[in-house]
């Protein structure tokens, strides 16, 4: 089976896209209505500091698709163990933990390696035209 070379060049800016979406989603428990208004915006745009370092690393990885892919897998293979024992503590739960783990870092870890066969794919596809 071939895949197109448009679906490997999308199939991580998309995913990585809605991974992030997926993320800011957290920062919406910033909003507390004891809070001022300022202050909620605030807290909200603290809280969504980490997806824009995501969209800048994934600004990166849209110019040079090696380089952001060892970015996004590093991310996932760095904060794995982090997140993992940070759940672990809260809820006592290894299959909790793991499920964690697949909902936050699996899916950047999954982008990082598209990134790199996008890049692989591309390469190979210059030296056959070479």
């Amino acid at each position: 089976m071939k895949i197109s070379p448009r679906i490997i060049y999308l199939l991580p800016r998309i995913l990585c896209i809605i991974a992030i979406l997926f993320i800011s989603l957290f920062a919406l428990d910033a909003f507390n209505p004891e809070l001022t208004v300022w202050q909620q915006i605030r807290d909200f745009l603290m809280h969504l500091i980490p997806s824009f370092i995501l969209t800048l690393f994934l600004l990166i990885a849209w110019k040079w698709e090696l380089v952001g892919g060892i970015i996004f897998l590093a991310i996932g293979l760095f904060f794995t163990p982090i997140i993992f024992m940070h759940n672990f503590q809260m809820n006592n739960s290894v299959w909790m933990s793991l499920g964690v783990i697949a909902a936050i870092t699996f899916p950047f870890m999954l982008v990082g390696i598209l990134f790199i066969l996008g890049y692989r794919n591309k390469s190979k596809q210059k030296t056959l035209v070479n």
